[in-house]
């Protein structure tokens, strides 16, 4: 099997989760015996660009022309049986679809955040939830408030490309979501259900579980959509102490505020950013991992990592969240069971009353989720820490069978292999 992988990266200076699992895609490809053909270009090239070339940048989002020139040579040259598509903004456009389709090759897009219908890809706008256009032939709103880039002219540029591209996501022969969130938000964008396959993105198995560690982990980007404003609100409605320890890992605007946290309480820890070595490490240390995000997350690897690490996960239910610790299809509310009476810290009451949330609380194969308020997060938190060895094993086990390499390997060479017998 010959695949084209379509893949503007995004610029080495902001780390992308993207650009790491479209590397690990490749790999995992190659290694499963499928010819790989890249087609990748990098906005690290801009700045290096001719003049001549920066003056199209304008309308690369619309059409690029020199991408499509490139990418008909190879699809002429190849003959390749399925192009799968990941971000091809700003220098591959959209169009990329339409050019394969006019060869002849069959068209995967994997999608990875919610530009078929938000400028800025996230639903999140001014440290709230917006969907002010969906629903919307142009994104009006986008411009309004400067959505794309903290720029007008570029957020009516981007308002105007999804406008225009709205046919060309409309004849994709097979979207990739990579949870049930993302399924949920292109029915709603008009894409029919047996177009869609859910599945979800892997990483490389680190082996066997370490023990259990003690407390709580909080790994990610320390900015607002999230949630450390939420987490440490939940966090201090419990005296010092109560729940062990909390650790903080990473880097961004609300450093401050975490430092801040560690100083004025004895139970909270600013790890830093760390590197690999220190991230296995964390996960060792730690018992229960957060994810507190307050936009809809699509697929926040965090939590993949810890469930690869036997580490149970506590999250907001936004987003893809639920679908990655299998709270979208609960076990039952947690507050009402066994881990709700065991909620209490060693040698002392529970510091929140969970039976005032009976229903907040949902208990997954993996991990629990809440709604993205400090009440609920504080009276999760006990329930957590009480029932991570129950789940630990669990959290394993929900990794080796949905988020595996050769497990999301093989189920994405069979999505290619159903569009070439299809085209044929």
């Amino acid at each position: 099997m010959r695949i084209v992988v379509a893949h503007n990266r995004y610029r080495e200076a902001q780390p992308s989760g993207e650009n790491t699992i479209v590397d690990a895609e490749i790999a995992q490809l190659t290694a499963a015996g499928v010819q790989v053909l890249p087609f990748l270009r990098s906005s690290d090239e801009i700045a290096t660009m001719p003049k001549t070339a920066k003056a199209l940048l304008p309308i690369s989002p619309i059409y690029a022309p020199r991408a499509q020139q490139e990418l008909g040579r190879l699809l002429t040259e190849h003959r390749p049986d399925v192009l799968h598509l990941h971000n091809p903004y700003p220098l591959l456009s959209p169009w990329v679809v339409r050019t394969a389709h006019r060869h002849g090759v069959p068209v995967v897009q994997t999608v990875h955040n919610y530009r078929q219908v938000c400028s800025s890809g996230l639903y999140f706008r001014d440290g709230i939830i917006c969907q002010d256009c969906r629903g919307r032939a142009l994104g009006v709103p986008a411009v309004v408030h400067r959505c794309y880039r903290g720029s007008r002219a570029q957020s009516a540029l981007m308002a105007t490309t999804l406008a225009v591209h709205r046919g060309t996501w409309k004849s994709v022969d097979r979207f990739i979501a990579l949870t049930s969130a993302v399924a949920d938000h292109l029915r709603d964008y008009g894409i029919p259900a047996e177009r869609i396959v859910v599945k979800p993105n892997g990483i490389p198995d680190p082996g066997t579980p370490a023990p259990l560690g003690h407390g709580f982990l909080f790994l990610g980007r320390l900015s607002p959509e999230k949630g450390l404003d939420l987490l440490l609100d939940a966090w201090r409605r419990h005296p010092d102490g109560a729940l062990g320890p909390l650790r903080i890992a990473g880097d961004g605007e609300l450093r401050p505020l975490v430092e801040a946290a560690a100083t004025e309480r004895s139970d909270v820890t600013y790890l830093g950013p760390l590197d690999r070595a220190g991230v296995r490490d964390a996960l060792a240390s730690s018992a229960v991992v957060l994810a507190t995000s307050t936009w809809h997350d699509v697929l926040p690897t965090v939590i993949i990592e810890a469930l690869a690490s036997g580490r149970p996960v506590l999250g907001t239910a936004l987003g893809g969240i639920p679908y990655l610790v299998g709270a979208d299809t609960p076990r039952e509310p947690a507050g009402t069971g066994p881990a709700a009476v065991a909620s209490a810290p060693a040698g002392g009451e529970p510091t929140v009353g969970v039976s005032a949330l009976p229903t907040a609380i949902l208990a997954g194969q993996a991990g629990w989720v809440v709604p993205p308020e400090p009440a609920a997060l504080a009276a999760a938190l006990p329930v957590a820490r009480a029932g991570a060895a129950t789940l630990s094993g669990a959290a394993r086990l929900r990794y080796e069978r949905t988020f595996h390499p050769d497990v999301v390997t093989k189920r994405l060479i069979d999505v290619y292999a159903g569009l070439v017998r299809t085209s044929r």
